[in-house]
């Protein structure tokens, strides 16, 4: 098997389309995972032009892990690049949080990668090389409220994203990607960037003056894959405009 290849999770619909995009046009076969938007999968493969799979897979199922990554190394072998990038928001006050609101995110956000690595990483490692990027969030070091549950995800991530980087190196390199505001429909849905009031508060937070877009984040994921970035690992790229310095 000699194409290269690719893992996105949440990669049919937003931003992981972008990453998915991207990796297609530097070369990989990309498995661009989805829980279940159909219709989103099918726009992302014909978009992909022969270069993206859909595949279904809920990543906080871990029998749907288990078995969907089975089958993509049956078929391609060892991904030469892995993105955790699948997400959910089920923001509220904390003392409104249910049972439920908190496992969901949790197991998508920070189960999901690590039931993902977990399977895929030994593949990896016997190929001779690969690389992880975990997609995470800004909350992960500066919370916010109504997201208690988000945070603490992402927060996790950022500290698997460290293990991880010292467990498997020096044969796979494990980063994680920040994004700042993006002009994507989920960002602009939650924070409200339709509006042109809650817009102009919020660039005027960013000293670049405007909202990333897909692009930035997709031109930073092929930073972190390809070789310019070959001595970095354990690290988090913060891809914001400068809006979050610390």
């Amino acid at each position: 098997m000699t194409q290269r290849t690719a893992v996105v999770s949440g990669g049919t619909r937003g931003l992981g389309l972008a990453l998915s995009l991207r990796l297609a046009a530097l070369g990989h076969h990309v498995h661009a995972l989805y829980r279940d938007d159909k219709a989103a999968a099918d726009l992302a493969v014909a978009a992909g032009a022969g270069a993206i799979e859909a595949v279904r897979m809920d990543v906080s199922r871990p029998e749907e892990v288990a078995e969907g990554c089975e089958r993509i190394l049956a078929a391609t072998g060892a991904p030469d690049v892995l993105v955790n990038n699948a997400g959910v928001n089920r923001d509220r006050p904390f003392l409104d949080l249910t049972d439920e609101d908190w496992d969901q995110v949790l197991a998508t956000n920070l189960s999901g990668p690590f039931r993902l690595t977990r399977a895929l990483a030994p593949a990896m490692l016997g190929a001779g090389g690969g690389t992880i990027v975990n997609v995470g969030a800004t909350t992960a070091i500066r919370p916010r409220v109504n997201g208690a549950n988000y945070c603490a995800a992402k927060a996790g991530l950022l500290h698997l994203t460290r293990c991880l980087a010292l467990e498997l190196a020096p044969t796979v390199r494990v980063n994680s990607l920040i994004p700042g505001f993006t002009d994507t429909p989920e960002v602009t849905g939650r924070y409200a960037l339709d509006d042109p009031e809650r817009r102009a508060e919020i660039l005027r937070t960013i000293p670049s003056r405007r909202i990333g877009t897909a692009q930035d984040i997709a031109d930073a994921l092929e930073f972190l894959v390809t070789a310019k970035s070959g001595y970095i690992t354990g690290q988090q790229l913060i891809v914001d405009g400068g809006n979050f310095m610390g």
